[in-house]
């Protein structure tokens, strides 16, 4: 802070006197405070004060960095002025007091003002050059031009703040409250108001700096305000944990007064109602005699310690658990299989297999309860484990592929044909099998298992209940949720599932199961003999096109809050939508990109523009953004070593290119792309049956012993496996060897073996949907997969020609352009469309 320079019409003498550094307080002038010399330098100054005729010393505080340094080291000593404060205060020690342990205190009173200009010496005590100060004064701020009436107005709110805060106070000493009141002095009433606020050092010295006294008294009073605010916000906390307290005890004996008043009327306590009312819904919910016995036993408990224990309430919600569940709440089906097919055609475009299997399903459960209403209960113990089983929904489905294909809504309009409550159960990341099978009650905050809990939801003991991600249940310490699917989904098992919460049997053999999965390779094996597994394939871009024009543009525009035709997509519109704008197997992306379209709508007919929008293909770029597939994946000229494969991924299809290049003086078989076991090891089947033909394919053996061989599969950072491949890497190795690129039409799928038969695969359905989308029209297949081209879309199969082979000879023929394959080999034939 500035030095304030000397008035300059009062001439003031610059002096020489003893220092005394204060650490974290501040003297004031008028203001009398006890200071203790503890450092050999101020007890030497605080003696050799005591021998002057004055008894003067200036006090001056230590900056609050050079304090802390001080109190670090207990000898440490003040450097220099900058250590300092520069303002400080004259002040004349009264008294001395001497303690016993050594230090010396001294009773001080500050006088004036003084600036400090020279610090003289350091040993044996300090000395300094100073300067004193113009001193406040009424009249000197009067004559400057300070209204009275401000300053009696500044002098009033303070003595008035000084009575609220003895009044919140109660240990507010009387007398200090007095000499506040009756301060007849605004200087003194503001030094002592900083004084009592014990506040940090630096707002306490620029009190002491203040050369203005309307500014004086205007920050101690904004200080005094704050501290007031404190304390009223403390008291107001006070009061409210007071109030609370007193309104508990009042409660306490308001209740205990009402037990009195009841026992007088014979209206009884809280709690025995409370058993009278539980007792009567047991009567009242017709339990099956194991989970009566059970609830009659925990209510017996609660009648005898009561509910306000903590044991109490643990024992009444229990309670409510076991009345509450649809131990016998059946809701009755609705078996009319021209309903279901009428559900499964509104919800869902084709799928007809998918829903012929469904419809399947339904028929076999409906003659089971047609058999179980008709069936003498004489001819055989219904309550049998074979009578359950028969009579149960039998053997759970599981729709498995990729993702957006329809898997969950399939369940839902199952649900919704028979006429059940439909649950989802997402298990993707479950890893405790109590998230299924409950917590015993002995654990502090024990629920029911989800199953148990998807019941109570549903309010029957017959839902449809959807089991999601089968694929990503986990394992870990806390047990193997898969163990406790298994006997949920086991009808020969889930007529007694019990629930560690409720401790009893609950039959779950009306409830219908249905599973979903994207890998069927990570279920396990005992887990999928439960399962009846439904295969959902992606579509087409003819299906994607009618899904997106029945069901979801629909879906979108009314989500969007739009009327139904704010939004015209013309065919053209959606097949750019889903050519350069979607690659995958469902319709989930497509899906939000027509939302996307709808939001741009939404957007219009919020700014009062209700025309119909047409996008039509030229402008989708604009309203979408540049297209994320550009559909390179076939290329107009290919050097040789590049061959197309195809693949199968979770999220469907998808095109694959295997590279072959020569390494000079390199050896054996470099492999990258983040290949699998599998595919590396067709990678050493094509170079080996390369090298073992090479006689017939016209290559130089000599090459193999020369060079090295590096095959790589690009987009390495993604893990790719599967037992596919091999005839394109012995497409791609040929191709390099004999100089003769490979067709750009054509995509091919197979494994081999050393004998150079082409294998079978899987996922041929989604390998050429694949190959459709990216513009391939020819597709090398291994013969004994011909079966499986019926479940080709039919526009699919008359836009791509599928060629079937039984050796790699036949492939090379088929795939490398002026092939000098062996001609004596069998020539692959196309299939018949």
């Amino acid at each position: 802070m500035d030095v304030v320079p000397i008035s300059s019409q009062i001439e003031r003498s610059v002096k020489t006197g003893l220092l005394f550094p204060l650490r974290n307080i501040v003297l004031l002038p008028g203001i009398t405070l006890p200071i203790v010399a503890g450092r050999p330098r101020s007890v030497a100054v605080a003696e050799a004060t005591l021998l002057t005729p004055t008894r003067e010393l200036v006090v001056a505080s230590v900056r609050p960095e050079i304090a802390r340094l001080l109190d670090e080291d207990p000898h440490r000593e003040i450097e220099n002025l900058d250590s300092l404060y520069p303002i400080a205060t004259l002040a004349v020690v009264q008294r001395t007091i001497r303690l016993p342990l050594g230090p010396l205190q001294l009773i001080v009173e500050g006088q004036e003002r003084v600036c400090l200009e020279e610090l003289l010496q350091r040993d044996p005590t300090y000395e300094v050059r100073f300067q004193a100060l113009p001193a406040l004064s009424v009249e000197g701020a009067i004559d400057r031009g300070m209204e009275r009436a401000t300053l009696d107005a500044l002098t009033g709110a303070l003595q008035s703040l000084w009575r609220e805060a003895a009044s919140l106070n109660p240990n507010f000493p009387d007398e200090v409250l007095s000499i506040l009141l009756n301060a007849d002095d605004p200087i003194q009433l503001a030094y002592q108001s900083c004084i009592l606020l014990q506040q940090e050092i630096e707002q306490m010295q620029a009190v002491l700096e203040e050369n203005d006294l309307e500014t004086l008294m205007r920050r101690v009073l904004a200080n005094l305000q704050s501290e007031m605010e404190v304390m009223r916000l403390r008291r107001e906390i006070l009061g409210e944990t007071k109030k609370e307290i007193d309104q508990k005890q009042r409660e306490y004996i308001l209740r205990e007064q009402l037990k009195k008043i009841q026992e007088e009327l014979g209206d009884g306590d809280p709690d025995r109602q409370e058993v009278e009312e539980l007792r009567s819904r047991l009567k009242e919910s017709k339990l099956p005699e194991s989970a009566a016995k059970q609830a009659k036993r925990e209510l017996a408990r609660l009648e005898r310690i009561g509910s306000a224990s903590a044991e109490g309430g643990v024992i009444r919600t229990y309670l409510d658990w076991l009345l509450e569940m649809p131990w016998n709440r059946t809701v009755e089906d609705n078996l009319d299989l021209d309903n279901a097919r009428a559900v499964l055609d509104a919800d869902h475009h084709d799928l007809t297999p998918i829903k012929d299997r469904i419809v399947e399903h339904l028929a076999t459960f409906k003659l089971k309860q047609v058999a179980r209403a008709t069936e003498d209960p004489s001819t055989e113990d219904r309550d049998s484990s074979h009578q359950r089983e028969r009579y149960s929904v039998g053997t759970a489905l599981c729709f498995t592929g990729p993702p957006g294909v329809g898997k969950t809504s399939l369940g839902r309009s199952i649900a919704r044909a028979l006429g059940r409550p439909f649950e989802r159960l997402s298990l993707g990341g479950l890893r405790d099998e109590a998230e299924l099978r409950g917590h015993r009650r002995t654990y502090i905050g024990a629920m029911p298992g989800r199953i148990v809990q998807a019941l109570h939801r549903a309010g029957v003991n017959n839902p449809v209940i959807m089991l999601d991600e089968l694929d990503k249940v986990g394992m870990d310490y806390r047990g193997d949720p898969a163990s406790v699917l298994l006997e949920i989904l086991d009808p020969q098992q889930n007529y007694s599932f019990r629930d560690l919460y409720l401790d009893l049997d609950f039959d779950l053999s009306q409830v219908f199961f249905i599973g979903t999965a994207n890998d069927l390779s990570k279920v396990p094996p005992p887990l999928l003999d439960r399962l009846e597994i439904i295969e959902l394939s992606g579509y087409s871009e003819r299906e994607k096109r009618a899904i997106a024009r029945e069901y979801l543009l629909p879906r979108q525009i009314e989500k969007a809050g739009l009327p139904p035709d704010a939004l015209i997509l013309p065919e053209e519109t959606l097949s750019e939508t889903i050519a350069h704008y979607t690659r995958e197997a469902g319709v989930r992306k497509l899906e939000q990109q027509i939302g996307a379209l709808c939001r741009k709508v939404a957007v219009r007919y919020a700014n009062g523009d209700s025309e119909p929008m047409t996008v039509t293909a030229d402008r989708l770029e604009t309203l979408l953004g540049p297209a994320q597939f550009l559909g390179e994946e076939i290329r107009d000229r290919r050097k040789p070593g590049i061959a197309t494969g195809l693949a199968w991924t979770l999220q469907g299809g998808e095109i694959l290119f295997v590279e072959a290049a020569l390494l000079p003086e390199g050896k054996d078989l470099t492999i990258t792309g983040q290949l699998g076991k599998v595919m590396q090891e067709s990678a050493h089947l094509a170079r080996a049956y390369v090298w073992s033909n090479a006689a017939t394919l016209g290559i130089d053996s000599k090459t193999f012993k020369e060079n090295g061989l590096h095959l790589h599969v690009p987009a390495g950072a993604i893990p790719k496996d599967g037992p596919s491949a091999g005839v394109t890497m012995v497409a791609a190795i040929a191709s390099l060897l004999m100089q003769q690129p490979t067709r750009t039409d054509t995509a091919m799928t197979g494994e081999i073996n050393l004998s150079g038969e082409v294998l079978p695969i899987g996922g041929l359905r989604e390998k050429v949907l694949a190959a459709h989308r990216a513009g391939v029209t020819r597709v090398l297949i291994p013969r004994r997969n011909q079966k499986d081209a019926v479940d080709i879309p039919e526009d699919v199969r008359e836009a791509i020609e599928l060629v079937a082979c039984d050796r790699i000879e036949e492939i090379l023929a088929q795939a490398l352009q002026e092939s000098k394959a062996n001609p004596n080999s069998k020539t692959a034939e196309p299939l018949p469309n």
